[in-house]
């Protein structure tokens, strides 16, 4: 009998040896949203059970996965010249497998496997479980692809493989796809119709963010605030025994995970941010007084051809709501200048709406066609480049001066900051964030990363607050 123990221990020593010698190394690149970032958690798991670790070392690796985004044209022409450079690598080791993830994958597949074969494996968002099937067939000598869209896929109860080494914030997609149909917008086509995930899987999943030492996380999803769960697209409650969760009550389950950690939320559409969302956020000192609100236009015009769903007094009385409600609560938004039709009057427009809201941040472009959208159908791309860019220009320049008179509002106050890690500018300092997003910069003393600390702001810049530890 012993003799046979000490047989299986021995298989097993063997089997585990092989399986670390077999252990292959995984690259993963993202760009665009928080939402790729998350997604690339997720196929980090899914290829960690098929002998994939991840590595941040390039020239070690024996899979590239790059996961695209699409929202711009320079976001495509960035990963194409990143691809590109892979060549050398495929040169020195013929076995290497280079993919494209996420929004470009759908709509470039042609371009990427045949035209300019920079890649063996091209995957849509929804396809990430098939990940293991198409690295089979491309190992095989073939090229793979699935670029399918699913209705019920939310990826709900697979544990992501955690990029971020520091462990402080964590995201949590909480839905997917869109249904909004902004005209401008490639989303749609490429991540596929709304669907939310289940809110127990949700709050696990924040539970075991926080015994991992997590202090925050952030639930994503195109649109968070059209969080439904058992509920079809008519109203109707798909399971009558079980009852409905929508956003906000969703913001509450999972503050009551911790006191302690923060919650974030994004993106936010302004049709859906309903005043049930924003005493909620009111009520919960752990949810963070920080909505991203993206109006991308100042002009009902323009915000019509959008198709938006809003004007732009309707828009400004949502920041009337949120500001009586929450006075302190910080604003971002999106704004895209140039846009089809858009007149001197219609930019006008927009800056105007700048100086009645005056946002503490922006993400701000130049419009950017895109194929497949509704402004590619129906509109013509008519602004001259040089007059999309002068826009911008007036847009980023009247930010800084908003961010600076924001900022400086700020020199004296005391705020309770999350230690994030080592500034960028110098080893003796650390970075975090306040409660409203700002990113405050401070000498380190004894504090440690994953830690709250009190900061005094002594100076400022249009994108920083720094100050000392008190």
């Amino acid at each position: 009998m012993d003799e046979i123990i000490l047989e299986k221990r021995q298989v097993n020593s063997i089997l585990k040896s092989n399986l670390s010698l077999n252990t292959k190394k995984l690259y993963i690149e993202s760009y665009g949203c928080q939402m790729n970032f998350s997604d690339s958690e997720i196929v980090a798991s899914i290829l960690d059970k098929n002998g994939y670790k991840t590595t941040r070392n390039l020239e070690e690796s024996d899979l590239i996965l790059l996961n695209t985004c699409s929202i711009r044209e320079k976001a495509e022409f960035t990963v194409r010249n990143r691809l590109k450079s892979f060549k050398k690598l495929k040169k020195q080791n013929p076995k290497l497998i280079v993919g494209v993830l996420g929004c470009m994958a759908e709509r470039m597949k042609e371009s990427l496997l045949e035209e300019e074969k920079l890649v063996d494996l091209v995957v849509g968002p929804d396809a990430y479980r098939d990940l293991p099937n198409l690295l089979e067939e491309v190992e095989g000598g073939q090229k793979s692809v699935n670029v399918l869209l699913s209705r019920e896929e939310t990826y709900a109860e697979i544990s992501p493989v955690r990029l971020d080494n520091k462990g402080v914030s964590g995201f949590i997609s909480i839905m997917r796809g869109c249904d909004n149909m902004c005209s401008f917008c490639v989303v749609p086509f490429t991540r596929g119709r709304e669907r939310s995930r289940s809110p127990l899987t949700i709050v696990a999943e924040a539970r075991e963010l926080y015994s991992q030492g997590y202090k925050e996380v952030t639930l994503l999803g195109q649109n968070v605030d059209s969080y439904r769960w058992n509920i079809n697209k008519k109203g109707e409650k798909i399971d009558p025994n079980t009852s409905t969760t929508i956003f906000y009550e969703l913001l509450e389950k999972v503050a009551h995970v911790a006191n302690d950690l923060r919650v974030r939320f994004s993106t936010s559409h302004p049709k859906d941010m309903t005043n049930e969302v924003i005493h909620v956020i009111k009520k919960y000192k752990n949810i963070c007084n920080y909505i991203h609100l993206p109006v991308q236009s100042g002009s009902s015009n323009i915000l019509k051809k959008m198709n938006r769903g809003y004007t732009k007094e309707w828009y400004l009385n949502r920041i009337k709501a949120i500001r009586e409600i929450i006075p302190d609560c910080a604003i971002s938004t999106d704004i895209i200048t140039g846009f089809c039709g858009e007149t001197d009057k219609d930019f006008n427009e927009t800056l105007d709406l700048m100086n009645k809201v005056k946002f503490d941040f922006s993400y701000m472009f130049f419009y950017s066609e895109r194929p497949k959208t509704l402004a590619e159908r129906k509109f013509t791309d008519d602004i001259p480049t040089e007059i999309k860019k002068s826009r911008l220009q007036k847009v980023i320049d009247l930010q800084k001066i908003h961010s600076i008179e924001n900022n400086e509002s700020s020199i004296g106050k005391i705020m309770e900051v999350l230690v994030e890690g080592t500034s960028k500018k110098s080893p003796l300092e650390y970075s975090g964030r306040n409660d409203e997003n700002y990113k405050v910069v401070f000498p380190k003393e004894n504090s440690k990363i994953g830690t709250y600390v009190n900061v005094k702001i002594e100076r400022c810049t249009s994108a920083t607050l720094i100050g000392k530890i008190v």
